[in-house]
């Protein structure tokens, strides 16, 4: 179900469907989400310092990934010859947000070259970011039991 859109938009037969679950059943679903996860949450155990500090943490760490990686892409460059080159944009997608990284890396590529598509090139390091860190909690978890 993860890429049922994505087949409905791509598939160019069923439009009305995709659109339909591109915007109002969607909006649908995250609202009777958002309703039943804020019927069974009560306010004084949600909204504290801790869950605000998770919270500011979690930003922390998207802007440093994000950061590293746009600034190691560019001290790969250093070291690589003139048509080897890596947009530095491909760093931006190492963080573990599927697929919006990559679709934010590709769209700003897109801004200054309309023909620059860095989707797929994106989508490597964009997966990596998620399959990395599970593999590395799975050893830890490996290691500690």
């Amino acid at each position: 179900m993860l890429f049922f859109g994505n087949l409905l938009k791509e598939s160019g037969k069923t439009m009305r469907l995709a659109k339909t679950a591109g915007s109002a059943l969607n909006d649908v679903v995250v609202m009777l989400l958002g309703l039943t996860v804020g019927c069974s949450t009560q306010a004084s155990e949600f909204l504290t310092f801790n869950t605000i500090k998770i919270f500011l943490l979690g930003a922390l760490a998207f802007i440093i990934a994000t950061a590293s990686g746009v600034i190691f892409v560019k001290l790969m460059n250093l070291f690589l010859k003139g048509d080897k080159k890596m947009n530095p944009l491909i760093g931006n997608a190492g963080v573990s947000a599927v697929p919006m990284s990559a679709r934010i890396s590709n769209t700003l590529g897109l801004e200054y070259d309309r023909h620059n598509f860095l989707l797929m090139h994106a989508m490597g390091p964009n997966v990596a970011g998620v399959i990395g860190p599970a593999v590395a909690g799975g050893a830890l978890l490996g290691f500690l039991s």
